[in-house]
């Protein structure tokens, strides 16, 4: 099955699961999926999920730190090459910065799904 055809549940983390237009449970397909999971995945910390004790980057844990730009760059980039909806043709293209309390990121990638450029920014903050 390609992922083009799998859903997931549309829930943006720190958020409640979102119902459809029906009042049925939301789901999220596509770019929307691929989107969910990046941000799911940069802000879950390394050990949460007991069966996967690998998955995560933990980014809110450096938060508070001084700010290692390139590392975090870096640490985000490995990241993106574990998600099937990230196309590595061209390489996703990075940015961070330090805001007050936090990190603000910017990721432009190619959606291996629907084969066009995607833009995801988000701020993760203390």
């Amino acid at each position: 099955m390609t992922q083009q055809l799998l859903n997931d549940l549309t829930q943006w983390v720190g958020d409640d699961l979102a119902a459809s237009a029906t009042g049925d449970l939301g789901t999220a397909n596509a770019d929307t999926r691929t989107q969910q999971r990046i941000v799911r995945r940069l802000v879950t910390n390394p050990g949460d999920y007991i069966f996967h004790p690998e998955y995560g980057a933990g980014l809110p844990a450096k938060i508070g730190d001084t700010a290692d730009i390139p590392a975090i760059r870096g640490l985000i980039r490995t990241q993106l090459r574990l998600e099937e909806g990230v196309s590595q043709n061209p390489e996703p293209q990075i940015t961070v910065s330090s805001i007050t309390n936090g990190i603000a990121v910017g990721i432009l990638y190619t959606s291996s799904v629907t084969r066009r450029p995607v833009s995801l920014q988000f701020n993760i903050d203390k």
